[in-house]
């Protein structure tokens, strides 16, 4: 039977070591870059959908009432003959008007027309819609105006179901290209099931069940504690852990404020996942670096409160805060206990990192930096700054990069000097100094060019020798031998 492979097709496999890049582009931050805009896309995409799905409800709530609007105007065509035809159109208009209740249009989805107003109720759209036929009539002037009412109305029905069409025909686009590629949300739990083991009623002089510890998270092991802690597939986010900024909101929150953490919990359920609850806990350990010690504590508290309401289940954020402030609670005591150690293994290792940075500092030593060179010999590397005025669009865009920089680096950059460049970007953190490089490549200042030696001067004949003599040195440091 021959195998079908087809199925791994849309499987999507990052692969660093096949990605080659220039000399001069840190290749991290290239592959960070990449990552980043292939997130960037995917969000881009579902907002389209989203925002694709939320139109065509709202034309389908649109139609709904233009063609009842319809139904009542044909139903009454016989009267218009003997009454007044204008009477007629708005006793069919009134007929066709629904219910209160199914005036508004669906909510907006997060994220969707974000920057409009909300969309007005459908009795306002129907408005505009019967204003913009009556001018058209008026320009017009039909011998029989009630059956040219009819016939402008289905015109703006078939344009709407026209549009709806075109929306059905892109958003099945893009839900083919979203499910090109296997993602991690792509994953689910395909058989999952649990029991429970009824004990049999025993005779003997066993303990009593209201002696029995009531637990804030019942799946809590203080054996294994890694054991009670939900698992997931993954978020499909390779970027480093940062918490949103609802959570951000969420860790300023006091510890002993459960009636705030409560309503905004409420009001912010997203928060409720294990990548904020390790966002908080990354907030923790950098507030301890910087010796905030009350402010990563409050960042731990947030975090396991988090962490507790969604191993609990369903109603867990209830009952985390019916037993948290349950007085004499013994929930109470395993939820302090889980902080105070969590906070003091940040603690402990916030110190020793810091210890290790001052003994760093002081020998001067260990500290990252991103350097220019050239990397191959016989080459060197050349600062070409762009012209300023100049017709060409890629001299303009690498112009536009250039004056972007700090005064600092563009005078390190003018004297074409490119010790003076290194010095600047040792200056900098590791992340901005390889965002720099990036920019100095995509503006094409940095090449690499041939180092032409004269070896008709002392001085050429001096420098070519230092060459064969480095590359003898090389040799020999392969090949002992």
């Amino acid at each position: 039977m021959p195998v079908d492979y087809s199925k791994w097709d849309a499987l999507e496999l990052s692969d660093d070591s096949d990605i080659e890049v220039h000399p001069n582009v840190d290749k991290r931050s290239f592959i960070r870059a990449k990552q980043n805009q292939i997130h960037l896309e995917r969000q881009q995409r579902k907002l389209q959908i989203e925002t694709l799905k939320y139109e065509r409800q709202v034309n389908d709530g649109l139609m709904k009432r233009i063609s009842a609007l319809l139904t009542a105007l044909k139903a009454h065509a016989a009267e218009a003959e003997t009454r007044n035809p204008g009477e007629v159109a708005f006793q069919a208009v009134m007929e066709s008007v629904g219910t209160p209740e199914d005036d508004k249009p669906p909510a907006r989805p997060e994220g969707v027309h974000a920057q409009e107003e909300q969309p007005p109720s459908y009795t306002k759209m129907m408005a505009t819609l019967l204003d913009q036929v009556n001018k058209g009539l008026d320009e017009k002037k039909p011998e029989n105006r009630y059956n040219a009412m009819v016939d402008e109305i289905g015109e703006h029905l078939k344009k709407v179901q026209d549009l709806q069409q075109q929306l059905l025909t892109k958003l099945a686009e893009l839900e083919k290209e979203e499910s090109r590629k296997i993602t991690s949300e792509s994953i689910h739990t395909g058989f999952d099931s649990s029991y429970i083991n009824k004990s049999t009623p025993s005779t003997s002089g066993a303990k009593k069940e209201d002696d029995k510890v009531e637990l804030l998270n019942p799946n809590f092991s203080l054996t294994k504690p890694d054991e009670s802690k939900p698992s997931k597939a993954g978020d499909d986010d390779d970027g480093e852990i940062e918490a949103s900024p609802d959570a951000r909101k969420f860790a300023n929150i006091k510890a002993t404020d459960y009636r705030e953490s409560n309503i905004f919990i409420g009001l912010h359920p997203h928060i409720l996942t294990e990548k904020e609850t390790d966002g908080l806990l990354v907030m923790a350990f950098d507030a301890q670096l910087q010796g905030k010690d009350e402010f990563a504590r409050q960042c731990v508290h947030q975090a396991l409160l988090l962490q507790y309401c969604r191993a609990l289940g369903k109603d867990g954020v209830a009952l985390f805060f019916k037993r948290i402030t349950t007085k004499g609670h013994q929930a109470q005591d395993v939820f302090y206990k889980d902080v105070q150690d969590t906070y003091y293994r940040i603690k402990n290792r916030a110190a020793e990192i810091n210890a290790q940075r001052e003994a760093e500092a002081a020998s001067g030593a260990g500290v990252e930096q991103i350097q220019l060179h050239a990397v191959e010999p016989g080459t060197e590397i050349k600062i070409r700054i762009p012209a300023e005025k100049s017709e060409d669009e890629a001299e303009k865009r690498g112009r536009e990069i250039f004056e972007g920089f700090t005064p600092e680096m563009r005078k390190a950059l003018e004297s074409g000097s490119l010790d003076k460049v290194n010095e600047v970007l040792g200056k900098m953190s590791v992340d901005d100094a390889e965002e720099v490089v990036g920019l100095l490549s995509e503006a094409g200042i940095l090449s690499v060019e041939e180092n032409i030696i004269d070896a008709t001067t002392e001085e050429g004949q001096k420098h070519l020798k230092d060459l064969e003599k480095e590359a003898a040195q090389e040799l020999y440091a392969d090949d002992p031998e």
